[in-house]
């Protein structure tokens, strides 16, 4: 096939032919990415929604387009599946993607990129180019129906590597769970942001893979693990406010503990407040009720008496 075809001594048909036999010879459950026979620059690839998320159980294909410089420039990434997270038949914006060159690792691979994608899948798009918000429900719904037939796409040979892989992740993949009708979804705002935002969001994302030219299955499901809680931590930390500073620069609020203490302290101050104000109202009306009766003796003539009798 691409002995005949290509250069082997090409850098890029070599590195493409390592990781094509890498793939085969240790496959995932999790992914599968093959090129086509008359061009191993395209591949095309399934991955698996995350688990205990509104992807869980669905099957999602996509295209992978490595350049002629390939690994030294990254690839770009189109999905084909409805998803409710990236735009379908879109060039997606990712820092593993063509979009962002200068994040681009010469040591990863098809299989790094690919686990970094479905640890993106679950974050907040931000309104990063060919991203979607959908609820949470419509994308378990567009999970279920990923999985009744792989997407119609390119030419008959495209397609029938996108059949193939197709039913081999069907064979791989888990039942999709059954939902709480009472869950609530959550919404995230699109702020339509530039890509350059999305590109500081998520720059950090396959950095834990640098050292991976050819990782094993475990050390992928490490990566992913590390590239999921990077990303999630990054989209937490990355949104700038309206001010221009960030959201750790604000004041914090009180502890309960500290407004439990203050009512306390109010409590002791408001009963002696009262009670000194309850004195002074007493010696007001024994002032006022003597000058009363001053009065009223030396008016009468009861004083004069008085004194006279003294």
């Amino acid at each position: 096939m691409a002995e005949d075809k290509y250069n082997l001594k090409n850098p890029a048909v070599k590195r493409i032919l390592q990781e094509v036999k890498e793939m085969q010879s240790n496959p995932s459950d999790d992914f599968m990415s093959l090129p086509l026979e008359e061009n191993i620059f395209e591949w095309q690839f399934a991955i698996r929604g995350p688990g205990e998320t509104e992807f869980e159980g669905g099957i999602y294909h996509g295209r992978i387009q490595l350049p002629a410089e390939y690994p030294f420039k990254p690839p770009s990434f189109m999905l084909l599946t409805p998803n409710g997270r990236f735009e379908t038949q879109t060039k997606i914006c990712l820092s593993i993607s063509n979009h962002h060159p200068e994040h681009w690792q010469p040591s990863w691979s098809v299989r790094t990129a690919l686990v970094a994608l479905i640890a993106f899948m679950p974050t907040s798009p931000n309104g990063a180019l060919g991203s979607l918000d959908y609820k949470k429900e419509e994308r378990r719904v567009l999970a279920v129906k990923s999985r009744e037939a792989a997407p119609r796409f390119g030419t008959p040979e495209r397609q029938k590597l996108i059949d193939e892989i197709h039913q081999y992740m069907l064979s791989k993949a888990p039942s999709v769970p059954q939902q709480n009708p009472a869950q609530g979804s959550e919404e995230h705002p699109n702020n339509c942001v530039r890509e350059t935002q999305e590109s500081s969001q998520d720059a950090g994302a396959v950095t834990a893979a640098e050292d991976l030219p050819n990782p094993a299955v475990g050390e992928i499901q490490e990566v992913g693990e590390r590239v999921f809680e990077e990303v999630h931590e990054t989209h937490i930390t990355a949104n700038p406010s309206p001010a221009g500073t960030s959201a750790s620069r604000e004041v914090p609020a009180k502890s309960s503990s500290d407004q439990l203490l203050q009512r306390q302290v109010t409590r002791v101050q408001k009963p002696a407040d009262d009670r000194l104000f309850t004195w002074a109202a007493v010696g007001l009306a024994i002032a006022i009720v003597v000058l009363l009766l001053k009065k009223f003796m030396k008016s009468s003539g009861y004083g004069a008496l008085f004194m006279d009798g003294s």
